[in-house]
This record gives structure tokens, sequence and C-alpha cells, in this order.
């Protein structure tokens, strides 16, 4: 079976301006580049690769303002993102989503995703770096949940919404509450004036791996004894 890997961050009903979100999406994608070198270079899409590789983005604020002002990137008060890095057709990865919007029932995201069989994957589907990418969505973004996962896992588990589903990486913003004590080798990692970083296992985690199936259901039940996984409430409530 061919294993494929995500990580998003997931937020509600906080309306923000296009400056602030252009400011949130400067610091995510400047906490993304150490991580892996094909993105600290960002690409608009086109209709071909070698055109879309002519797009490429500078990442700071006042460039990233002018992108998501625009009208085809606003809707419903909320800015919209996609960008790819890659340097090949066969190894590009992709981060989207929306920012600003006040709508009680649709979220607003940032997604990592296209992370499949590629050099690319193999190099970032890997504890530290998924771990450091949900690292900087929570301090980048400041959301309520977000998480790295296996699209098999989500798909075995079948959880009815995303916030109810213990990942490889789990975060959970502070106001949910606090984390209780969680089993080895589970690790966890406070990060100030934020949330708290749950990491399941230093291997990369796989739907294959009964223990890791196992673990993940065990610090599911826990987190969702303690009412830590709960539907997305809006913001400050």
């Amino acid at each position: 079976m061919v294993e494929t890997h995500f990580a998003g961050c997931y937020w509600l009903a906080r309306p923000e301006s296009v400056e602030v979100c252009a400011q949130r999406l400067e610091a995510f994608l400047g906490m993304m580049a150490p991580l892996e070198p094909s993105w600290s270079r960002w690409h608009q899409s086109a209709a071909t690769f070698e055109k879309a590789r002519k797009r490429q983005v500078q990442p700071d604020a006042t460039t990233l303002a002018k992108l998501l002002g625009k009208k085809s990137n606003r809707f419903g008060g909320a800015s919209d993102f996609w960008l790819w890095a890659g340097e090949t057709p066969d190894e590009t990865s992709g981060i989207n989503g929306n920012c600003g919007g006040s709508s009680m029932y649709v979220a607003s995201t940032c997604l990592l995703h296209s992370l499949g069989q590629s050099e690319v994957a193999k190099r970032v589907v890997t504890a530290p770096v998924m771990t450091g990418v949900v690292r900087a969505m929570a301090l980048a973004w400041e959301p309520e949940f977000a998480l790295a996962a296996s699209d098999q896992h989500r798909e075995l588990v079948a959880v009815p919404m995303i916030e109810d589903y213990v990942g490889w990486v789990t975060y959970l913003a502070d106001f949910r509450g606090p984390v209780p004590p969680l089993p080895s080798p589970v690790q966890v990692e406070h990060l100030p004036d934020r949330g708290t970083l749950i990491t399941l296992t230093q291997e990369r985690f796989t739907v294959s791996n009964p223990a890791h199936v196992a673990l993940a259901a065990e610090v599911q039940a826990r987190l969702q004894a303690a009412g830590l996984l709960t539907p997305l409430r809006p913001w400050g409530t």
C-alpha cells in the first residue's frame, strides 16, 4: 500500500485584515524554509510547470498582501492562497488555505499537501520535519487545532471531523485545556502562549504498523476523555 501524508491547521471565525494574514503567511514560509531546501522558493500556479516556475513569489508581507488582496483571492471576507514548491514536476509540494474569515461554519485553514512518494516526501515525512511543520503552523497561524497525519490512517479510523482525530503529530491550543499524561514513546512539547505539540512516535507513522495504530487509538481515547477533541469554536469563546 502506498501511504501518503499531509499537515493542516484549522481555526474558526477570526476576522483579520489582508495585511495581518500576509504577515502570518510570511512568518509561516520563513519557518518552513529551514525544514526543506525546496521550501525556500514558492510559486503561483500556471497552465504549465515551466510557466509556473516563472511565477516565483517573494515571501515578504508586502508582496504577499498584494497576492492575498487580489479580487480573485478574496471570498466572504477571507483571503485564499495556493502556492507550490519543487524543482521538477514529480517533486512538488504545495500549501493552500484561507485566512481572515468571520464565518461560523467555514474554518480558516493552512494545508501542506502533495506529500506522495517523491524524493521531497522521503526527506520531509519524518518526525522532526513534520513536527517542525506543525510547530510552524502553530506559531504563525495561531490555530485552534493542527496535525500531521497519514491519509490512510484517517480513512481507517473514519472520524467524522478532523478535530476529532489524533495524527502522527497533533497540536491543541491552550484554551482547549491541559493535556493529560500520555504513554511512552509519545513526546509532548508546550509552546508558550500557544498550545501543545504531541508527537506519537519518532518512527515514520504508518498504518502498516499495528503498534502505531494502537498508540494513536490510546492517545485519542485519553484526549477525548479529557475533553480536548471537540469541534472548532468561534475564536475567543
